[in-house]
């Protein structure tokens, strides 16, 4: 298997290693399993939204929501 070199600020570094050590792994394995999740198969996810929302019956009552709305929080 390939090694990899990163430069992460130091305190990233410490975060990164505690967090893994209190779930059991290594940095290294949790970047691995990371770095998975990112790329892996990211166009079956949308295409899988995709289907989903095109099956929903989207039923919004007849109610309207404006632009101010949406964005007043």
């Amino acid at each position: 298997m390939p090694n990899l070199t990163l430069s992460i600020p130091e305190d990233l570094l410490k975060n990164g290693r505690s967090y893994a050590q209190s779930r059991g792994t290594s940095l290294n394995a949790l970047v691995r399993e990371l770095l998975t999740e990112k790329v892996s198969k990211p166009a079956e996810t949308v295409d899988s939204i995709i289907a989903r929302l095109r099956q929903s019956p989207g039923n919004s009552k007849s109610i309207r929501i404006n632009r101010e709305e949406l964005h007043r929080h």
